[in-house]
């Protein structure tokens, strides 16, 4: 269109109404801006001269002088309006296959499903003639799905009566007033695999961080056996060369006389684990001592696939997580970095708050309890 025909040419009254649009501020930055393009074209400035004083392209300045010339002062101040109609990338059914692949297994030699995968494996199917992995991401977030996540946890059987007696028991125990004659102490132990360095690590220093070899050498097996009192804040943890039945004995008597000796009945929190009874104590000692030890233990289990209700496995999480992340060459050495660590927890008495209480497990896992 010859430039001639694109003059702009403003009355009294569209003036007044574009300049209280740029002086009033309370219109968008788009319609102030192109309010100061009608203006300033009014007095007879180029498209050049206008883009350089606001900032804006010349084709900017050029849409909204053809915009007011061929149409109106709106719509060379508001934006055009897209169409009503706007084809979707991703249709009912094509989410719905998405969420059944997702869902479903990776294809063969493939660990877990990628973006890129997905949206492969679309496409071979015949579901659709192309799709990109960002649209099959926006797809999976829509849906709340994460194929490329997996969490590991105890999955307990449903509607088992033996799960919820023996969780039940385990909860009704913590919630018991602390009582010095009649403690509540949880016990479990953690292997832990002993590795030595084949080359010195590099120290960590300005730009740089420590940088560990990724060779090791195996030395073998330790453990830690692992007591703790939640509501008094104490914990001892044991470090030893074996798990065995005579092994876990020797902490009962351990727990029994040198922990504990003016206490009453201790009340241990422990594991199902086959090793986890009193009868290791009659094969390492006398009848008359075993019995003596026996006496002043009672035994609680946490049901099978439920020892996350057994308090000591929040202990050996922050152990490993502050403690035991590294590499640990010997029994020397996992004795020398378990010690100072359990010492610094219990001079801050770091006891354990539960709040998970039978009345909550009756709601949040009511599908565990039998259906009457």
């Amino acid at each position: 269109m010859p430039r001639a025909r694109l003059t702009v040419r403003l009355d009294d009254d569209q003036r007044q109404q574009l300049r209280k649009i740029t002086r009033a501020g309370r219109s968008s930055a788009r319609e102030i801006a192109h309010a100061h393009i009608l203006l300033k074209s009014d007095v007879g400035l180029s498209d050049a001269q206008i883009a350089e004083q606001l900032g804006v392209s010349t084709q900017t300045v050029l849409r909204v002088r053809t915009r007011f010339v061929n149409e109106t002062l709106e719509a060379a101040l508001k934006p055009r309006r897209p169409s009503a109609y706007k084809p979707r990338k991703v249709d009912g059914r094509l989410e719905a296959h998405i969420i059944a692949l997702a869902a479903g297994d990776p294809p063969d030699g493939r660990s877990q499903w990628s973006l890129r995968l997905l949206a492969d494996v679309l496409v071979k199917l015949e579901h659709v003639n192309g799709i990109s992995p960002e649209t099959v991401r926006q797809g999976l977030k829509k849906n709340e799905l994460k194929p490329h996540l997996k969490r590991q946890w105890c999955i307990p059987p449903k509607q088992n009566a033996a799960f919820v007696c023996a969780m039940e028991d385990v909860l009704d125990l913590y919630e018991q007033p602390y009582d010095p004659q009649s403690p509540v102490v949880c016990f479990d132990e953690r292997p832990c695999q002993l590795i030595g360095e084949v080359r010195t690590p590099l120290p960590i220093k300005p730009g740089s961080a420590k940088r560990v070899d990724y060779e090791y050498e195996r030395h073998g097996m330790g453990n830690v056996f692992g007591y703790f009192e939640p509501l008094r804040g104490w914990r001892e943890m044991e470090v030893t060369q074996r798990r065995t039945a005579a092994d876990f004995a020797r902490c009962l008597k351990r727990l029994v006389d040198e922990f504990y000796p003016d206490a009453h009945k201790i009340r241990l929190v422990l594991d199902n684990l086959s090793s986890h009874t009193l009868a290791p104590l009659y094969t390492v000692y006398e009848p008359a001592e075993a019995r003596r030890i026996a006496q002043k233990l009672e035994l609680h289990f946490t049901p099978k696939h439920g020892s996350w209700l057994n308090a000591v496995e929040i202990e050996f999480s922050a152990l490993s997580k502050q403690c035991l992340d590294r590499r640990v060459t010997s029994l020397d050495m996992l004795q020398d970095v378990v010690k100072p660590w359990t010492l610094a927890r219990n001079q801050r008495l770091k006891a354990l708050n539960w709040q998970f209480r039978t009345p909550d497990a009756r709601i949040k896992l009511a599908r565990l309890y039998p259906s009457i």
